[in-house]
Protein backbone atom coordinates (compact mmCIF):
# COMPACT_ATOMS: atom_id res chain seq x y z
CA UNK A 1 0.00 0.00 0.00
CA UNK A 2 1.29 3.44 -0.93
CA UNK A 3 -0.03 6.87 -0.02
CA UNK A 4 0.71 10.54 -0.60
CA UNK A 5 0.40 13.01 2.27
CA UNK A 6 0.40 16.75 1.66
CA UNK A 7 1.26 19.52 4.10
CA UNK A 8 2.35 23.15 4.21
CA UNK A 9 -0.79 25.00 3.22
CA UNK A 10 -2.14 27.96 5.12
CA UNK A 11 -3.06 31.62 5.07
CA UNK A 12 -0.50 34.13 3.82
CA UNK A 13 -0.53 37.75 2.74
CA UNK A 14 0.03 38.76 -0.88
CA UNK A 15 3.74 38.68 -1.64
CA UNK A 16 4.37 36.01 0.96
CA UNK A 17 5.73 32.50 0.57
CA UNK A 18 4.76 28.94 1.39
CA UNK A 19 6.40 25.58 0.82
CA UNK A 20 4.13 22.63 0.16
CA UNK A 21 5.31 19.08 0.75
CA UNK A 22 4.04 15.82 -0.66
CA UNK A 23 5.48 12.77 1.05
CA UNK A 24 5.06 9.26 -0.19
CA UNK A 25 4.80 6.35 2.21
CA UNK A 26 4.69 2.61 1.83
CA UNK A 27 6.70 0.33 -0.38
CA UNK A 28 7.84 3.01 -2.81
CA UNK A 29 10.82 2.19 -4.94
CA UNK A 30 11.08 5.64 -6.50
CA UNK A 31 9.11 8.63 -7.70
CA UNK A 32 8.81 8.46 -11.45
CA UNK A 33 6.99 11.75 -11.99
CA UNK A 34 5.30 14.26 -9.72
CA UNK A 35 2.86 17.01 -10.63
CA UNK A 36 1.10 19.69 -8.63
CA UNK A 37 -2.45 20.76 -9.44
CA UNK A 38 -4.78 23.32 -7.94
CA UNK A 39 -8.52 23.72 -7.85
CA UNK A 40 -10.92 26.44 -6.76
CA UNK A 41 -14.60 25.84 -5.91
CA UNK A 42 -16.72 25.18 -8.98
CA UNK A 43 -13.76 25.06 -11.34
CA UNK A 44 -11.60 22.43 -12.99
CA UNK A 45 -8.41 21.14 -11.48
CA UNK A 46 -5.53 22.89 -13.25
CA UNK A 47 -1.98 21.71 -13.67
CA UNK A 48 0.61 23.88 -11.93
CA UNK A 49 4.04 22.24 -12.10
CA UNK A 50 5.75 18.94 -12.74
CA UNK A 51 9.06 17.19 -12.30
CA UNK A 52 10.22 14.18 -14.27
CA UNK A 53 12.36 11.20 -13.35
CA UNK A 54 15.47 12.95 -14.66
CA UNK A 55 14.75 16.11 -12.68
CA UNK A 56 13.39 18.22 -15.52
CA UNK A 57 10.80 20.74 -14.35
CA UNK A 58 7.91 22.48 -16.07
CA UNK A 59 5.52 25.18 -14.92
CA UNK A 60 2.23 26.71 -15.90
CA UNK A 61 2.61 30.21 -17.28
CA UNK A 62 0.65 31.62 -14.36
CA UNK A 63 3.28 30.52 -11.83
CA UNK A 64 6.48 30.53 -13.87
CA UNK A 65 9.22 32.49 -12.15
CA UNK A 66 7.44 32.37 -8.79
CA UNK A 67 7.06 28.65 -8.00
CA UNK A 68 9.77 26.00 -7.84
CA UNK A 69 9.23 22.24 -7.74
CA UNK A 70 11.93 20.00 -6.30
CA UNK A 71 12.36 16.57 -4.79
CA UNK A 72 14.21 14.63 -2.12
CA UNK A 73 14.46 11.09 -3.40
CA UNK A 74 15.77 9.69 -0.12
CA UNK A 75 12.59 10.87 1.63
CA UNK A 76 10.23 10.13 -1.27
CA UNK A 77 9.12 13.73 -0.97
CA UNK A 78 8.40 16.46 -3.50
CA UNK A 79 8.14 20.15 -2.67
CA UNK A 80 6.51 23.19 -4.19
CA UNK A 81 8.14 26.43 -3.10
CA UNK A 82 5.71 29.27 -3.74
CA UNK A 83 6.99 32.84 -3.66
CA UNK A 84 5.43 36.19 -4.46
CA UNK A 85 2.00 34.74 -3.83
CA UNK A 86 -1.04 36.48 -5.28
CA UNK A 87 -4.72 36.27 -4.31
CA UNK A 88 -5.40 34.38 -7.52
CA UNK A 89 -3.12 31.60 -6.25
CA UNK A 90 -5.77 30.77 -3.65
CA UNK A 91 -6.85 27.17 -4.19
CA UNK A 92 -6.66 23.65 -2.89
CA UNK A 93 -3.35 22.22 -4.06
CA UNK A 94 -3.03 18.54 -4.90
CA UNK A 95 -0.04 16.38 -5.70
CA UNK A 96 -0.23 13.60 -8.25
CA UNK A 97 2.52 11.07 -8.69
CA UNK A 98 3.49 8.07 -10.72
CA UNK A 99 5.26 5.90 -8.15
CA UNK A 100 7.43 2.92 -8.82
CA UNK A 101 6.38 0.10 -6.50
CA UNK A 102 8.49 -2.94 -7.14
CA UNK A 103 8.07 -3.74 -10.81
CA UNK A 104 4.91 -1.70 -11.40
CA UNK A 105 3.95 1.96 -11.51
CA UNK A 106 1.09 3.26 -9.38
CA UNK A 107 -0.66 6.59 -9.90
CA UNK A 108 -1.71 8.32 -6.69
CA UNK A 109 -3.29 11.59 -5.57
CA UNK A 110 -2.78 13.43 -2.33
CA UNK A 111 -5.67 14.64 -0.20
CA UNK A 112 -5.13 18.32 -1.00
CA UNK A 113 -4.01 21.25 1.11
CA UNK A 114 -5.64 24.68 1.23
CA UNK A 115 -3.64 27.75 0.26
CA UNK A 116 -5.28 31.11 0.89
CA UNK A 117 -3.61 34.37 -0.13
CA UNK A 118 -5.37 37.35 1.38
CA UNK A 119 -4.59 40.55 3.22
Amino acid sequence: QVQLAESGGGLVQPGGSLRLSCAGSGSITSIVTMDWYRQTPGKQRDWVAGITSDGHTNYADSVKGRFTISRNNAKNTVYLQMNSLKPEDTAVYYCNAALRVGIVNVNSWGQGTQVTVSS
